[in-house]
């Protein structure tokens, strides 16, 4: 399974970025097994990380390598600082851009990923999570499908009442205001509010992404899960939900993101020759 460190200037964030790539062109096979049609462009998923991380976090916390080289996929994993992913005029910095179409253009250009919607995913957990609703959303004839994990969905009427003495700084007023924008009331009625998103592609009559969301049974976020899984299915937006023992934690995560590349519609291959299987 080749892995690559790609370092590449963005316009967007105006500054040089990281992100990790997995690519399944060096697969060995085994005598007998169906070989990959040479030049074929790969499926993709761009894979989002939580507050605190990085762009090295699914690799080093989950199999997605594993999973990625089983299924043919190409795995791009980018870093979106603390910024939720969302465009930020006011710090000069355009996550959501970026993600939506300035890191797709990139690794098109660069890898022999497919350009067809249909072969085109976003995914994430927590922070990563609410990037993936809201740019799979906002950016839906560019994603066909959606996986969600433990889901940040922070948007929310809740976020009004936030004050500047919390304990942690992702539940102050300060860092809401930081990423969403002053007026917090504004933002509920903005792009930035999954629920806002959903209710304009109703109206615009788009093209919904298909939606894998999940949540830990002990997690603290799976009451804002399960209340927007309850207004998509509402307005009969596709949407799988599932919830299973764990918290806000890499076990989890590490389960769930094999169940979203169960559920996404890819070509089921095999784990290649490698050094952890030979064949003996």
């Amino acid at each position: 399974m080749a892995t690559f460190l790609v370092n590449f200037v963005s316009q967007s964030l105006a500054r040089t970025v990281s992100l990790n790539v997995i690519l399944p062109t060096d697969k060995m096979y085994f005598p007998g097994m169906p070989v990959r049609e040479e030049g074929k462009p790969f499926k993709t998923l761009y894979l989002l990380h939580g507050v605190i991380g990085n762009y090295t976090d699914w690799l080093h916390g989950t199999r997605i390598q594993r999973w990625a080289e089983e299924n043919d996929l190409a795995v791009v994993m980018p870093s979106g600082d603390n910024a939720f992913y969302v465009d930020q005029p006011w710090n000069c910095n355009y996550y959501g851009k970026f993600i939506g179409e300035e890191l797709v253009n990139f690794t098109r250009k660069t890898f022999p990923l497919s350009h067809k919607r249909e072969d085109t995913y976003i995914a994430g957990l927590s922070m990563g999570g609410y990037g993936a609703i809201r740019n799979g959303l906002k950016y839906h004839e560019t994603f066909g499908c959606i996986g969600a994990l433990s889901s940040a969905l922070v948007v929310n009427e809740a976020m009004l009442e936030r004050t500047d003495d919390a304990m942690m700084f992702i539940e102050s007023r300060q860092y809401a205001q930081s990423c969403f924008g002053q007026d917090l009331e504004a933002a509920l009625k903005s792009d930035v509010n999954p629920k806002f998103l959903v209710e304009q592609l109703i109206e615009e009559k788009a093209q919904f992404p298909k939606i894998y969301m999940a949540c830990g049974e002990d997690d603290g976020l799976l009451g804002v899960n399960e209340d927007f899984v309850r207004f998509l299915q509402e307005r009969n937006v596709d949407v799988k939900f599932e919830t299973g023992p764990g918290n806000h934690e890499w076990d989890f995560w590490d389960t769930y993101i094999k169940k979203v590349l169960d559920w996404l519609p890819l070509e089921r291959s095999a784990q290649g020759m490698n050094s952890g299987n030979v064949g003996i």
